[in-house]
């Protein structure tokens, strides 16, 4: 009987180490059900390492599928946007927003271009809302270091209702507030205006909307997007990459072409060619 019993236990051990193990090595053979469960985890080097999008798959894509019109404007004549001496680079979204959930993916594969994340955390987007349960990312809590930018993130709210609305999870300040006024104006992408994502870039140009499409990865997992981006003939890596080529684009102007082995890059000049 103690044998019985030792062998089952052992089982049981083996077991739970197995689902720990799958749970936290970034391997998210999952559908879109249960997708939640991996709100707040952190997101492992496994998959981050995938979003460094090489230069060939970047340069294969260029502006790929990325919906840029009516969405990009350029800003050259207004005053630049700078903290701690390096351009400011500021993106207002929301845990619940779908189209935020989707322009994550290709925003932090530019963003690791110039600098180096700590602390990303998976999210899925409103269970509630369009395009639920999207796969991506958080920036609360996260951190960025770059030599050549600083990063300014704002997650307005959380992703599930509370009461009858979404808890606010992070307030802007004034000024923050004040470019999305002034910047976030109504566009035939935004009619009524104050849409998000948001993102300027050190007001060199704003981007207003998703250029990415959430209902490419709605159905997917993130292990699996990430792989896919890495492929530029899938339609994942079109938006994805062809979104973050279009930030990096832009960040390029705010640097003065800095770092060179990324702004010297073809697809920036394909997709400044494109943009104007």
């Amino acid at each position: 009987m103690e044998r019985k019993w030792l062998y089952l236990s052992v089982v049981v051990i083996i077991i739970v180490v197995a689902l720990l193990l799958f749970f936290f090595s970034g391997d998210l053979g999952i559908g879109p059900q249960g997708i939640a469960a991996y709100d707040n985890v952190p997101v492992p080097q496994s998959i981050l390492s995938q979003l460094a999008v090489p230069n060939n798959v970047s340069n294969a894509v260029g502006i790929g599928g990325a919906e840029y019109k009516g969405i990009l404007t350029n800003l050259t004549d207004k005053p630049n946007l700078t903290l701690n001496g390096k351009p400011e680079v500021l993106y207002m979204g929301a845990e619940y927003c779908p189209y935020c959930a989707a322009e994550r993916w290709g925003l932090i594969v530019a963003l690791m271009r110039f600098g180096t994340f700590n602390g990303i955390d998976y999210m899925t987007s409103s269970a509630s809302d369009v395009y639920a349960s999207t796969p991506t990312f958080t920036f609360y809590n996260a951190t960025y270091t770059s030599s050549y930018i600083t990063l300014v993130t704002v997650e307005l709210n959380r992703n599930k209702i509370v009461n009858g609305s979404y808890p606010t999870l992070q307030t802007p300040t004034a000024q923050e507030s004040s470019l999305l006024q002034t910047y976030d104006v109504p566009t035939s992408e935004c009619p009524s205006g104050g849409c998000i994502p948001f993102i300027d870039v050190a007001n060199v140009s704003t981007l207003i909307g998703a250029s990415t499409d959430p209902a490419t990865i709605n159905t997917e997992n993130w292990s699996t997007i990430a792989s896919l981006i890495n492929n530029p003939s899938t339609l994942e890596a079109q938006q994805i990459v062809g979104t973050a080529d279009l930030v990096t684009a832009q960040i390029c102007k705010a640097t003065n072409g800095q770092p060179t082995d990324v702004c010297s890059q073809p697809y920036v000049s394909a997709v400044n060619s494109a943009t104007g």
